[in-house]
């Protein structure tokens, strides 16, 4: 194995001088520079793979966040719509009771209205019976040439019946 070495030009003390320097520095590395460099690329990998769970978390209750918020708005809908139909049937019964009203305000106006025309018209006939007494009076006392005390108010009256029966 010798001649191999020397043919090939390799020292053996030298090549075992090599082989322990490298085995000295393969442990010396292997301590101080690849056991922290592993342990870097763990700690490396287990905050990505914390980085990706949280990940994963935050988009699990991003959704349930956005589905409460659907829900919320779907409620608030439900609710303003709700509110709404409230709101309008209160607006039709109010518009309904103050229709009622301002049929009642009007009615009460016409019989009002009613009650006055038919105590004018009354007091018109009294007046014009009044009148119409006076003028038959005054007729009879021409057409009889009596005293006017004499005549009987009773024949009055009866001459302004007869007047208003043959109207």
């Amino acid at each position: 194995m010798q001649e191999l070495f020397s043919q090939l030009g390799i020292d053996w003390r030298l090549f075992l001088s090599q082989a322990a320097n490298f085995l000295i520095l393969l442990i010396v590395l292997r301590f101080f520079a690849y056991k922290p460099l592993l342990k870097l690329l763990k700690d490396r990998r287990q905050k990505i793979e914390d980085g990706l769970r949280k990940s994963d978390e935050a988009d699990r209750r991003l959704g349930e966040v956005n589905q409460m918020a659907k829900d919320r708005l779907k409620d608030a809908d439900r609710e303003a719509l709700g509110i709404l139909r409230e709101t309008e049937e209160k607006a039709k019964k109010l518009e309904a009771e103050l229709l009622d009203q301002a049929k009642a305000k009007e009615e009460e106006a016409m019989r009002s209205t009613e009650l006055i025309i038919k105590a004018k018209a009354e007091e018109a006939k009294r007046t014009m019976r009044s009148e119409a007494a006076a003028l038959v009076k005054a007729a009879l006392v021409k057409a009889v040439e009596l005293d006017p005390k004499k005549i009987d108010d009773a024949l009055v009256e009866q001459a302004v019946k007869a007047a208003n029966a043959n109207k």
